[in-house]
């Protein structure tokens, strides 16, 4: 009898990190649709506890949340000894190019402005190739 099981890859799993638990639901319904496994932290702290346990592939990023903001969140992560891995996408709805600026200088991979569709996320994803 062959005791040998062959598992299938499993599904990359990007963590959503936003205070306003609308995107997040929104975000995860459309990122399982996209085919990734979804996780959600309302704040920067939460993200960081999230990302200690299990390192995600992706990190949708909100800009400003209460107790942590997002800039504050990339820093710690990306000075974290596994935290150069996951690829950041900031999700924002300022359009100065100061602002994004900011991001991509703190570690993020690129951005997306608010609001998002599932489109514009998938093009993202596929872009980092992510799916």
């Amino acid at each position: 009898m062959n005791t040998y099981r062959r598992h299938a890859r499993e599904p990359r799993r990007c963590l959503i990190v936003d205070d306003s638990q609308l995107i997040r639901t929104v975000a995860r319904k459309i990122i399982q649709e996209i085919g990734l496994d979804a996780e959600e932290a309302p704040d920067g702290y939460a993200a960081l506890d999230a990302c200690s346990v299990s390192m995600p592939e992706a990190i949708l990023l909100d800009w400003s949340m209460p107790h942590m903001n997002g800039i504050a969140f990339l820093k710690t992560l990306r000075a974290q000894p596994d935290g150069a891995r996951p690829v950041v996408i900031f999700c924002t709805t300022e359009e100065d190019a100061g602002h994004i600026e900011e991001a991509l200088t703190a570690g993020a991979n690129d951005y997306l402005m608010k609001p998002y569709d599932g489109e514009s996320l998938l093009a993202k994803f596929t872009q980092m190739g992510l799916v």
